[in-house]
């Protein structure tokens, strides 16, 4: 039997593999007045999206069964041209393309990127991926009008619906996003990537990104729902992928210069070159951050070196290497109980606490096709990085600093991997299909040390217990990780219009703890009454297997059904069980999570003057971690992180674009659109052990989450007006209202916030302005359990950036 299965499993493969007999449409592409060779032309069908890209040499080719197609050439120096083929034998197709004249206003390049982003949207496949049935939303962050020099989530992220996010740093040193009810916490609900390779701490035992790229260094960010557990990662938020920007594909050398000035002592400068010359590209910046901070003792200070070069062996064959490191300093102000937040929401009584953070992640990718419709890709990374976090925190948020020995936690992340991939398209009973296969091997061995910092009030991040034996919070960890991940995804055609997409994952995860806590007890004179050194090893083993399925139904090029289930799984991370917080204890008994996901929805274009995405989704949610307040046998009550029960999200997201300019019918010099992006959401707890918990709202989960705006724009003028609503939040289970001793409990009231931007562009400059929150609404989306905190850590007052970009 077993060998049978294993024939069966054979001839599969073998099928996936072997292409068909496909026509071939191939050609070279030539500027029309100097007859130079065009790179990176991009070569799209009308109705199915990106079909080729032109090489160093002009040349693009792509297979293809149908009979007949709509051609589009698209480069942003050219005119587009739009070209009908039959195709009915192997076609050679060249082009020619008339240079756009310096007349060019920024209304006309921003419609030029929108009718890229209606042919670009993710599709079916992309390289060695599939997205087909899942739910894709991609964030155009070089036609965004944000505050891209502080990362400013709020205006990025505006488009995409039902995302949550902490809004309490300045600088966007770090991203702070959930949804769905998932923690925002440093986006740990999410699996993080850059270019298609991890950027978070830990993917396992610590996935929190402390690392957050550059928006001035980013071209797209695509976000893709819970379904992406099958490819990426277990994680019950999905994917979250930073795209940077390309080489110059027309110049040797490019060199782009922005420098900000902004509210509380902001200065930003960042710094990109880029080019290609014959087979050769790169594109490297430098982006410099420093600032007050809008509270007393928060000044900050980053540096952040991005460097990508490539090289074009042939027309199937290319590699690629990539090096990103960021250092940054961060004053942290600390957190507020509701009384203090009340008196004064931007007010600090923490002068010696800071965060320091070091990461060197590294990337090489190999590409190659083996044929004209098998693509094979390999991704080798890892990371070399730090983050120490040193203060004086209490579980009495009020209390003031007694200028004694400092907290003190190290964390140290030594991780690497590679990711490989093939994808082929195919046919089965006359029908296409497209078949990927895909492997991850993850390998991280990293520590933490808690102990005693220093007694004085600079960054000094050296473990002191040699001055400080006594200090009652002592630890060291080793945490050694291993991950191994097959997956694979299959595309079914059962027509021209309907497709079916299961896949699987199988993950085999390894995770351990070697180390030792100590408990040191002292009596008022700092005596020690008691000494305790405890031995924690643990060595925890699973292998489980994932299984997701996906629908798609496009009636027409303008309209697509989409639908699918996914399971999820997080697993116990080492913060959640090696850390002495005095906010709060852990439940020794703290286990994994699981769960799946269900979306279905409705996307499309209505006659270029609507774009929409309305879906309706579910999480499941078993053994869902929280807090919870416990009652203790001396009369205290405390918060208890732990397994809370079995809960359940769902509710309805939308995206809503309009197009005035159709309506109004306004010529080429005006540009006038119009969207709203809400999620309504319910939630509940279906099943719990603890007491007074079923039933409850689960946290983090807004009833109402809006954001709306209006972007107007006349030849080399822009404006963007954006307004943002949540309703109130529960930071819980037990739903309590009111806050405790360390502000670390108790409700996230509703809040509401305008921005207003403005651009303007006059030939290489460009300059931006913008005012964020306008109405200086005083307001916070964040109760922290440890770091920044604890506490409520407030968002920022009114604030105005200014940037001029000039391009040599």
């Amino acid at each position: 039997m077993k060998l049978k299965a294993y024939r069966l499993l054979i001839v599969f493969v073998m099928l996936s593999i072997v292409a068909v007999a496909q026509q071939k449409v191939s050609g070279v592409i030539k500027n029309k007045q100097t007859q130079q060779l065009l790179t990176n032309v991009e070569v799209y069908s009308k109705v199915s999206g990106l079909l080729a890209r032109t090489n160093a040499e002009g040349y693009y080719e792509f297979t293809t069964k149908k009979e007949t197609l709509t051609l589009i050439f698209f480069s942003y120096d050219f005119q587009i041209s739009e070209v009908e083929i039959i195709i009915n034998e192997d076609i050679s197709l060249n082009q020619q393309l008339e240079p756009i004249g310096e007349a060019l206003t920024a209304v006309e390049i921003t419609s030029r990127k929108a009718k890229v982003f209606e042919l670009s949207r993710l599709q079916d496949v992309e390289e060695t991926a599939i997205y087909a049935g899942k739910k894709t939303e991609v964030v155009l962050v070089e036609q965004s009008m944000a505050n891209l020099a502080t990362n400013n989530a709020r205006q990025i992220y505006s488009q995409v619906a039902g995302l949550n996010i902490y809004q309490n740093d300045d600088a966007g040193l770090q991203l702070n996003i959930g949804g769905r009810g998932l923690d925002p916490n440093r986006t740990a609900n999410f699996n993080t990537r850059q270019n298609g390779y991890d950027i978070s701490a830990d993917v396992l035992g610590y996935p929190e990104s402390y690392y957050s790229p550059a928006s001035e260094g980013l071209s797209q960010i695509q976000v893709i729902r819970g379904a992406a557990s099958l490819q990426y990662g277990t994680q019950f938020g999905g994917l979250i992928n930073f795209v940077m920007k390309k080489p110059n594909p027309n110049k040797p050398f490019e060199l782009i210069t922005r420098n900000t000035l902004g509210s509380f002592g902001l200065y930003t400068n960042f710094t990109s070159i880029s080019g290609t010359k014959n087979k050769w590209s790169y594109y490297t910046f430098f982006n410099y951050k420093k600032g007050d901070g809008f509270r007393p003792n928060s000044e900050f200070e980053s540096k952040n070196i991005y460097a990508h070069i490539g090289y074009q062996f042939n027309n199937n064959t290319s590699v690629t290497g990539e090096l990103t490191y960021l250092n940054y300093l961060a004053q942290q102000a600390g957190g507020l109980t509701d009384a203090m937040y009340n008196d004064d929401p931007y007010q600090s009584n923490r002068a010696r606490n800071w965060f320091e953070v070091d990461w060197l992640l590294y990337n090489f990718k190999f590409a190659h096709q083996f044929s004209e419709a098998t693509n094979f890709t390999f991704n080798f990374f890892g990371l070399n990085a730090s983050r120490d976090a040193l203060g004086f925190r209490t579980n009495r948020v009020d209390q003031q600093d007694p200028d004694n020995e400092r907290d003190l936690i190290k964390g140290d992340f030594n991780n690497f991997g590679f990711e490989t991939r093939l994808l082929s398209q195919y046919q089965i009973w006359d029908k296409d299909a497209t078949f990927l296969i895909g492997a991850k091997y993850y390998n991280a061995d990293n520590s933490q040390q808690q102990g005693p910092g220093s007694d004085g009030s600079g960054a000094d991040f050296n473990i002191r217990t040699d001055v400080f034996p006594n200090y009652p919070s002592q630890s060291e960890f080793d945490f050694p990780n291993l991950n191994v991940a097959v997956f694979g995804e299959n595309i079914f055609y059962l027509n021209d219009k309907f497709s079916v997409t299961p896949g699987f994952r199988f993950e085999y995860i390894k995770t351990q703890s070697e180390g030792f806590y100590q408990r040191i007890n002292t009596d008022a004179a700092g005596n020690v009454i008691f000494e305790e050194t405890v031995e924690d090893n643990r060595n925890f083993e699973r292998n489980f297997v994932l299984l997701g399925l996906g629908l798609s139904y496009k009636p027409t090029t303008s309209l697509e059904a989409y639908g699918n289930i996914s399971q999820n799984y997080r697993s116990v991370t080492f913060s959640d069980i090696n850390i002495n917080n005095p906010a709060y204890v852990i439940n020794p008994n703290i286990t994994d999570e699981d769960g799946f996901t269900i979306d279905l929805g409705l996307r499309g274009n209505y006659n270029s003057f609507m774009s929409y995405d309305v879906g309706a989704f579910a999480l499941f949610y078993n053994g869902r971690i929280g807090f919870v307040q416990q009652g203790l046998s001396d009369g205290r009550v405390v918060s208890e992180r732990g397994n809370i029960g079995d809960a359940v999200m769902y509710g309805v997201e939308s995206l809503f674009d309009f197009n005035l300019k159709k309506v109004l019918k306004m010529n080429n010099d005006f540009s006038l659109n119009y969207f709203i992006n809400t999620s309504f959401i319910n939630s509940e707890y279906t099943n719990s052990d603890q007491p007074g918990i079923e039933g409850n709202n689960v946290e983090f989960v807004p009833d109402l989450n809006l954001k709306t705006g209006i972007r107007f724009g006349y030849k080399n003028l822009m404006a963007n007006v954006q307004y943002t609503y949540l309703g109130r939040q529960f930071t819980d289970a037990t739903n309590s209202v009111e806050s405790n001793l360390s502000g670390v409990i108790g409700e996230i009231p509703e809040y509401d916030i305008l921005d207003v931007s403005l651009s303007y562009t006059y030939k290489r400059f460009k300059f931006e302005t913008g005012l964020n929150n306008v109405l200086d609404n005083a307001y916070f989306t964040r109760r922290a359990t440890g770091y920044p905190g604890p506490g409520i850590i407030p968002s920022a007052p009114r604030n105005w950036f200014t940037t001029l970009e000039v391009t040599f």
